[in-house]
C-alpha cells in the first residue's frame, strides 16, 4: 500500500457532486445546493498493488471518464429547472427545455406548421407535442391549448392562478413545467388536475405556495415543490400518489412532520426535505424511502428507532444541522443498507457508529478530536473490516499523526482519507 499527501484547493460543492456520480447519476441530476469552501485540505490517497507507478496509470482513465462526465452534466441539466435533462428522453426524440432558444425565429415556425398553435407561444414542426410558452411574462394561461399537447412549458412567466378548465382540453399532458411563476394555493383548485390522467411530472418550484396542491393526479412520478412557502402538509395530501417515485420539498417552511402526512406513497424513492425548519428527525416516513435528504435544517439527534422501519435507505444526508454527539444514539445509524451518510457541518465532537457496509462518509467541519476505530469496525480480522471507500476528516481538530495504528487494517479498502 503506497500513501501520499498534497495540499490542493476544493470546493466542497464539487467534491459532493464527485461522490454522488460515483454512486449514481439519478442523484447528480438533483444536486446538492451550495456548499462553503473549507479551504486547504490534506488528501492521503491510496493504492494496491504491485507498485504505484502502476496505479496511477491506471487511475487516469477513470479520472478522465469523470472529468468528461462532469462536462456533459454541465452541458445537459438546467439546474433552474430542478434539474430536469434539458432532453427529456434524447434518445426517444422527446423535445428539451431549451430546444428553440437561439435556434430560429419563431415566426418562421409558425409559418410553416399547419397545426394550431396559441399566439403566446411556440410550436416547433419537430417536435408537435411540444408546447412552449415560457418566459413570456404572461400573467394566464394561454388560450387554446392544443389536445396534441404532452409537454408543456410556461416557466418563468407571472401566472397567479391557473382556471378550474386550464387543461380540460390537453388531457394526453405527461409534462407540465410551472416553475418560477407566482402562483398562490388558493388560486389553483383541485379540479384544474382532474383531466390529467396521463400526467407524469409535475413542476411547482420556486412560487408562491403555501399548501401542497389538492386532487393531484394519481398518476404522478415526480412532483417538485421546492422553494415555496408551504409551513405544513394536510393530512392526506399524498393518499392517491402510490405511483410518486421523486418529491422534492426543500426550501420551505416545514417544523414538523405528522403521522398522516405521507400517508399514500408507497412507491416513494427519494424524498428531499433539506432547507426547511425542522428541529425534529421527522418520523412517519415512508419505508420505501431510497435517498432522504435533510440538510439545512436545525435538526440536533437521532434516537435508536430514528432510521427504524426503512428497508433500503441507500442515502442520507443530514450536512448543515446542529447535530451533537451526545444527542445521537449509539445504535442511531444501524441500517445496513446504507451506502452514503453525509454529517458533515454539524458539532459532533466523535465519530459516529456506522455499519461497516458504509461506502461513503462525510464529517468535515465538524468538531472531531479523535479517531475511534471501533466506530468503524466493532473488531478488526481477515473477515470482519469496513468496506469503506471515501472517508472524509477534513476541517476537524484531528491531523494525521492521531490516527491509531489498526486503522488500515479497518479501512482496508479505503480509497480516500480527507483529514
Amino acid at each position: 500500500m503506497a500513501v501520499r499527501s498534497e495540499e490542493s484547493n476544493r470546493r466542497t460543492e464539487e467534491e459532493k457532486e464527485r461522490r454522488s456520480s460515483e454512486e449514481s447519476g439519478a442523484l447528480a441530476i438533483l444536486g446538492r445546493g451550495n456548499f462553503q469552501w473549507l479551504g486547504t485540505l490534506q488528501q492521503v490517497e491510496f493504492w494496491t498493488g504491485l507498485n504505484r507507478q502502476d496505479d496511477l496509470m491506471e487511475s487516469r482513465p477513470v479520472l478522465l471518464v469523470l472529468f468528461v462526465i462532469k462536462l456533459i452534466w454541465a452541458t445537459s441539466f438546467d439546474l433552474d429547472y430542478g434539474g430536469v435533462p434539458l432532453w427529456i428522453n434524447r434518445f426517444l426524440g422527446e423535445p428539451s427545455v431549451l430546444s428553440l432558444r437561439g435556434r430560429g425565429d419563431s415566426s418562421w415556425y409558425r409559418a410553416v406548421n399547419s397545426e394550431s398553435c396559441p399566439l403566446e407561444c411556440d410550436c416547433p414542426i419537430q417536435w408537435p407535442s411540444a408546447l412552449y410558452c415560457d418566459q413570456r411574462g404572461l400573467g394566464s394561461l394561454p388560450v387554446g391549448l392544443p389536445p396534441r399537447t404532452q409537454y408543456l412549458f410556461l416557466q418563468g412567466n407571472s401566472m397567479s392562478g391557473l382556471p378550474a378548465n386550464a387543461f380540460a382540453n390537453t388531457t394526453r399532458l405527461r409534462w407540465l413545467f410551472l416553475d418560477r411563476n407566482q402562483l398562490l394555493s388558493d388560486q389553483v383548485p383541485a379540479m384544474v388536475w382532474s383531466n390529467l390522467s396521463r400526467l407524469e411530472n409535475l413542476f411547482m418550484n420556486y412560487n408562491n405556495l403555501t399548501e401542497v396542491p389538492s386532487g393531484l393526479p394519481s398518476g404522478l412520478k415526480q412532483l417538485r415543490l421546492a422553494y415555496n412557502q408551504i409551513g405544513k402538509i394536510a393530512p392526506g395530501s399524498f393518499k392517491n400518489l402510490q405511483n410518486l417515485t421523486i418529491l422534492l420539498l426543500q426550501g420551505n417552511r416545514l417544523k414538523t412532520i405528522g403521522r398522516a402526512d405521507f400517508t399514500g406513497l408507497q412507491s416513494i424513492n427519494l424524498l428531499d426535505l433539506s432547507h426547511n425548519r425542522l428541529d425534529l428527525f421527522p418520523r412517519h416516513l415512508p419505508p420505501s424511502i431510497q435517498q432522504l435528504y435533510l440538510s439545512n435544517n436545525s435538526l440536533i439527534g437521532l434516537s435508536e428507532d430514528s432510521l427504524q422501519g426503512f428497508h433500503s435507505l441507500g442515502h442520507l444526508r443530514l450536512s448543515h444541522n446542529r447535530l451533537r454527539s451526545p444527542n445521537m444514539a449509539p445504535a442511531a445509524f444501524n441500517v445496513s443498507t446504507m451506502v452514503e451518510l453525509d454529517l458533515s457541518y454539524n458539532q459532533l465532537t466523535s465519530i459516529p457508529v456506522v455499519p461497516t457496509t458504509l461506502l461513503y462518509l462525510y464529517l468535515e467541519a465538524n468538531q472531531i478530536e479523535e479517531f475511534n476505530v471501533t466506530s468503524l469496525c466493532r473488531t478488526v480480522d481477515p473477515e470482519d473490516y469496513s468496506h469503506m471507500r471515501i472517508l472524509r476528516l477534513d476541517g476537524n481538530k484531528l491531523a494525521p499523526h492521531q490516527l491509531p495504528p489498526d486503522w488500515v487494517m479497518c479501512l482496508r479498502v479505503l480509497h480516500n482519507l480527507y483529514i
